[in-house]
């Protein structure tokens, strides 16, 4: 669930209620899509060790590029009318 910037700033807090299924707006969804993207697809696993493995390699190379996880959750589109 967003907030309302204009109404938070006034002291009101005024739900805006995203639509169901549109992961583009979820920017949990958004990671999941870049890991898959770069470090998890068109691989096989032989076991459900080397899933977990693969999926821990992956994470620890995002996190060590925050600028990429910065951008990742930054939409142009998202962010039209908001001013900072």
């Amino acid at each position: 669930m967003a907030y309302d910037r204009k109404a938070q700033c006034a002291g009101k807090h005024h739900p805006i209620l995203l639509p169901s299924r549109s992961p583009e707006l979820n920017p949990v969804e958004n990671v999941w899509q870049y890991l898959r993207a770069n470090w998890l697809s068109n691989r096989v696993f032989e076991t459900y060790d080397d899933i977990i493995d693969a999926a821990c390699d992956a994470w620890r190379r995002l996190i060590a590029q925050p600028q990429t996880i910065t951008s990742i959750g930054m939409r142009d589109w998202a962010h039209i009318g908001q001013t900072s």
